[in-house]
């Protein structure tokens, strides 16, 4: 099952694609755009958070969002396909071009070392990229294999280490600024970018280049990448804890602001610290620049270098680790709308985790990686395609939903007004303008993207068209659509087995659309301290012992019917970010099976949903008889059972104290002032009366002559109608779970 994490976690994990662009996007803007690039830089930082809101509406509508759902959903199977193609060009690329990155950094810094100290040996730079690149990819891959709570506990190491560096280098560059004093970027203006191939493409001498706001996309659009990464957001919602809006709203905060300061700032001091003469040395390496160019001792200077160099190689390593994470969510969805075949999604043995997909993307990765040689600057010019069309898709599709299916918004992008009751989405609207336009001009403007990008989406979604035709039959019969599950026998079962703590509650659920009442359960329960259990019953008209065997088939006991239960049930667990156990007992008693478990589980309370056959004190009777036959030490157990209007009967199994009608306190308590006034009896208690009417009950009801009589007085009392309501002091509440 899903391990949920936190806002923290989740905000490393996009912010190693995110921030590690700050390494070299300001500089690669530079040289395309000119003087005036930071500007640029700043405008994507800032309407990223537009585009982040885009992901934080559609993700509140699909806990498995991102481009293909969402796409899917507003515009269909053929534009969805499409968009995820292009979004998997990006995916492919970001993890070989930021190792690529990461290694190039680590080579040159290594070479400069030697140098310092006196040796005169040249680390070899592509060659040592592509083996680093290979290291780093293959160390994220058994990371992501075994599960994003392993991957986000790196990338949050990393992003921490990274702060720190951060920190150090702004407070030393505002020092140098007060100190030696500089100024700003000249403003963007159409005059002031650069016009040539490498910024126009095959808008070069054209009358496209006349116009100001054309040129204006451009610089736009060449500094787009600064806010890569976003789809990740998406794909990591599904396994943000709870509760899951407010944690992804924190999670797109965190992003935004340590973005915009970071990316943002970087582009903006390099202009003005570093001198115009040397700067475009250092494009590929901004950051290391400006340490070298600050006030203060050269020694320190170079020492605070390797320090960038070495936080550069971990953050464009973790960006690595983004991909496979935001990959295998995309490739997941396809999945589960039988666009791939469910083989793809076979859980791992051990961590059950979707490990063929990872294995395919990494393998992707590592082709790149050995294709490209380790030349940093052929993936660079490869990169943007991607990111800008799914951001188009994901707004575009976004928009179309907010007619096709106005309701079930929890949260929406901001700027709606309404006219004669037609809301009308301006905020939405602008954003999503703003991204095509963008798009189409890199089209013109990238031209080795474009045609690189077109070519791959091409490729693959024709592979996607035909892996889909190639699954219609398990799409036909619903297999597509559900979970793969990993079964383990155990035939002693026990709390340390399951991993689940005493004093758990225990679930028992038997129809995939009834599950009122787990959702009702998970969303009172904090599950960090209680553990929740999901049960249900494979009922065997036979004897438990299989025939025999002592060893049950789990083929046996995990048929479809159990998938796909299960499969509701891990949606709404994904749902409410709660952690949830699963367990199938085989049984040829359903309230036995109950009672057992709990026994087995140390478990403090059942819950489960009212039957179709049996009122809810027939189960409580059913379920208490169960009780009563199991073997010493008998656990003491509530059962509560929903209603799925949310009416709930609570029920204590075994001997416990009774519940009473105000009327029953009150006659009690009669009896008792009535013989404590009697000096005699002033040591007397209400117990004492109970027990001597118990024990004449009890005496009457072994004298067959009046034994009839007895059961007429039950009977009638059961048949008289009492509105009285139960005492308060006696009624028993479920505690908060």
């Amino acid at each position: 099952m899903l391990t949920f994490i936190s806002f923290w976690r989740a905000a490393a994990i996009v912010l190693s694609d995110l921030a590690s662009s700050a390494y070299y996007v300001g500089g690669d803007a530079e040289k395309v755009l000119g003087k005036s690039a930071p500007w640029f830089v700043l405008a994507v930082m800032l309407f990223s958070y537009a585009v982040r809101a885009i992901y934080i509406e559609s993700s509140a509508m699909f806990v498995r969002g991102g481009v293909y759902r969402v796409v899917k959903q507003a515009m269909g199977g053929t534009l969805a396909k499409l968009s995820v193609s292009a979004l998997l060009f990006d995916y492919i690329l970001t993890g070989p071009i930021s190792s690529v990155a990461a290694g190039q950094y680590v080579a040159g810094f290594l070479t400069d070392t030697f140098h310092h100290i006196g040796y005169a040996i040249t680390v070899p730079d592509n060659s040592f990229a592509a083996f680093f690149a290979v290291g780093v990819t293959l160390y994220f891959w058994w990371q992501n294999i075994k599960g994003i709570h392993e991957s986000s506990e790196r990338a949050l190491q990393i992003m921490k280490i990274t702060t720190v560096m951060v920190v150090l280098l702004i407070i030393w560059c505002i020092i140098t600024l007060m100190k030696k004093g500089g100024q700003l970027p000249p403003l963007p203006s159409p005059s002031l970018i650069h016009h040539n191939k490498e910024s126009l493409g095959w808008l070069l001498g054209t009358w496209a280049e006349r116009i100001p706001v054309i040129m204006l996309l451009v610089g736009f659009g060449h500094s787009v990448l600064a806010m890569s990464g976003e789809e990740s957001l998406a794909q990591v919602n599904r396994e943000i804890e709870h509760p899951k809006l407010k944690n992804l709203e924190k999670t797109g905060l965190v992003i935004f602001l340590y973005s915009l300061f970071f990316t943002s700032l970087v582009s903006f001091f390099a202009v003005m610290i570093i001198p115009d003469g040397v700067r475009h040395e250092y494009f590929a390496n901004l950051i290391g620049g400006l340490a070298m160019n600050v006030v203060g001792p050269y020694t320190l200077r170079l020492i605070f270098q390797g320090f960038v160099v070495l936080v550069g190689a971990l953050i464009l390593s973790g960006a690595v680790n983004t991909a496979i994470v935001g990959a295998n969510g995309v490739l997941n969805r396809m999945v589960e709308d039988g666009v791939l075949t469910t083989w793809f999604k076979k859980p791992h043995k051990r961590f059950g985790t979707s490990y063929r997909v990872i294995d395919m993307i990494v393998l992707l990765q590592i082709l790149t990686i050995i294709a490209s040689r380790g030349n940093v600057y052929l993936l660079a010019s490869l990169y943007a395609f991607g990111v800008v069309w799914s951001f188009s898709f994901m707004s575009l599709a976004v928009v179309v939903l907010r007619y096709t299916s106005p309701g079930n918004r929890e949260w929406k992008v901001p700027g709606n007004i309404h006219i004669k009751g037609v809301e009308i989405p301006v905020g939405l609207g602008l954003v999503s303008l703003l991204l095509f336009a963008t798009a189409i001009t890199n089209l013109f403007t990238k031209q080795m993207a474009t045609i690189a990008g077109v070519s791959f989406s091409l490729i693959f979604f024709a592979i996607l068209t035909i892996s889909e035709k190639m699954s219609a039959g398990e799409h036909a019969s619903g297999k597509s659509g559900l979970e793969q599950f990993n079964v383990a026998t155990d035939l002693e079962l026990s709390g340390e087995a399951m991993e689940v703590r005493p004093g758990n509650i225990l679930v028992a659920v038997r129809d995939p659309r009834n599950l009122y009442y787990l959702q009702k359960v998970l969303g009172k329960t904090d599950t960090t301290k209680t553990d929740v259990v999901v049960m249900t019953s494979r009922v065997y008209q036979r004897e438990p012992s299989f025939g025999g065997s002592d060893r049950v088939d789990t083929s046996e006991v995990f048929r479809k019917y159990e998938q796909e239960l299960f499969t509701t049930v891990v949606s709404v667990a994904e749902k409410l970010g709660k952690h949830v156990s699963l367990l199938v007992v085989p049984t040829n008693d359903i309230f036995e099976s109950i009672v057992a478990t709990a026994q087995r589980l140390h478990t403090s309370l059942v819950v489960c949903g009212m039957s179709n056959k049996l009122t809810a004190d027939e189960q409580g009777k059913l379920t208490g008889d169960a009780w009563e036959r199991l073997p010493e030490p008998r656990p003491r157990l509530r059962l509560v059972v929903f209603e799925p209007d949310g009416t709930r009967h609570e029920y204590s199994l075994g001997p416990h104290t009774p519940r009473m009608r105000q009327e029953d306190v009150d006659l009690l308590h009669g009896l008792w002032k009535e013989l404590t006034s009697d000096p005699h009896y002033r040591e007397l208690h209400h117990y004492h009366v109970l027990n001597v009417a118990l024990q004449e009950m009890r005496a009457r009801m072994q004298d067959d002559n009046r034994k009839e009589e007895v059961l007429k007085d039950i009977s009638d009392e059961m048949t008289r109608n009492s509105d009285e309501p139960i005492a308060e002091d006696d009624a028993q509440e479920t505690p908060p779970t």
